[in-house]
């Protein structure tokens, strides 16, 4: 079961809405940003991704200022109060692997949505495989057998959406390899932000000391910046005085990459909300409804309908990552009742 809420019905099912349309917009914006810079091959993806992290950053800051965060108001409900944070030095050097996975997951999945919006979508539905991996081998908690079970299905949907028939109908593997490659790093680095999340805030004090996972969130994603702008002027540092003058002369290049950062906050923000009130089986529910859903918008604002083999290998996959997340409360339902 989820956490109890205070939020009225009518609240948690605004927080549903706008969850879902500030995900989808922010993967409109995102390819309006990129496509305004020139596109994937302009050179300028991490540039792109850092100012998005710079925009949550921005975003945080005037939260502190304030001491409000209106997010609540999405749900008709007053603003909840929220201080700058009593975190110590120790607090925030704990944080910095945190920041430095959510800047990687981030700027990855950029890469790999700029590669290819859809195909990206349905490589990052991979998520649980590779999160699986990673806990494991790296944190020594594979996932019980049942979940294990569910993995092949989840890899085989990606693989069957990297197929393409052939005239001679035979089957062939074409795929965007940016969307790939970067897909799968975005996965390995979220499972590994899941993680090091998880290891911060089993630390009472430490939690404590943040005042709230809205504090959390938003110190993560100011950290999360700061590591990517070092890796940004490394790899695009001879682009930045040109993306500097685009963004300051093209109105579109300006408000997409400033609404795709602000979007990109909001919907986590909503998110965690939303999967709090649920509970793990709803928020499996959610996600994979929510995972059609952007794929569907994009098709339609890309105008780049989804090929069969990627249609078949999508629900397969999404359908396996559903059945991974429910799979042990089913079956542990079902033991209570025998």
């Amino acid at each position: 079961m989820g956490e109890k809420s205070d939020a009225p019905t009518y609240s948690l099912l605004l927080f549903f809405f706008f969850w879902y349309a500030g995900n989808v917009k922010y993967n409109e914006y995102n390819k309006a940003a990129l496509d305004s810079v020139g596109g994937k091959t302009a050179g300028m993806t991490m540039t792109v991704s850092t100012m998005q992290l710079g925009v949550c950053a921005v975003y945080a800051l005037l939260i502190w200022i304030i001491r409000l965060n209106p997010i609540k108001l999405c749900g008709l409900q007053a603003p909840d109060k929220q201080a700058f944070p009593k975190s110590k030095m120790g607090d925030i050097i704990k944080t910095l692997p945190v920041g430095f996975c959510s800047a990687a997951a981030h700027s990855s999945s950029v890469f790999a949505l700029g590669g290819d919006p859809l195909f990206g979508q349905i490589v990052k539905a991979g998520e649980p495989v590779i999160s699986a991996v990673v806990n494991t081998i790296f944190y020594g908690k594979p996932p019980t057998m049942l979940k294990a079970l569910c993995l092949p299905i989840i890899v085989g949907g990606v693989a069957f959406a990297s197929l393409k028939k052939g005239a001679d109908g035979a089957y062939a593997l074409k795929f965007d390899q940016t969307a790939l490659l970067f897909g799968m790093m975005a996965n390995g680095f979220a499972a590994f932000k899941g993680s090091e999340n998880k290891k911060l805030m089993d630390d009472k004090d430490l939690k404590s000391r943040f005042g709230g996972v809205g504090n959390q969130f938003a110190v993560t994603e100011v950290l999360a910046f700061i590591w990517s702008l070092p890796v940004m002027f490394a790899v695009e540092g001879d682009k930045f005085s040109e993306f500097v003058d685009i963004f300051l002369t093209n109105k579109a290049c300006m408000f997409n990459v400033t609404a795709s950062g602000l979007t990109f906050y909001l919907y986590n923000e909503l998110a965690t909300m939303t999967v709090k009130a649920v509970g793990p089986v709803g928020s499996s529910v959610a996600n994979t409804a929510k995972r059609v859903i952007v794929m569907l918008y994009m098709a339609a604002v890309t105008g780049k309908a989804l090929t069969e083999e990627q249609q078949i290998g999508a629900a397969v996959a999404i359908g396996g990552v559903m059945l991974y997340s429910v799979i042990d409360n089913i079956f542990a339902g079902k033991s209570k009742k025998n």
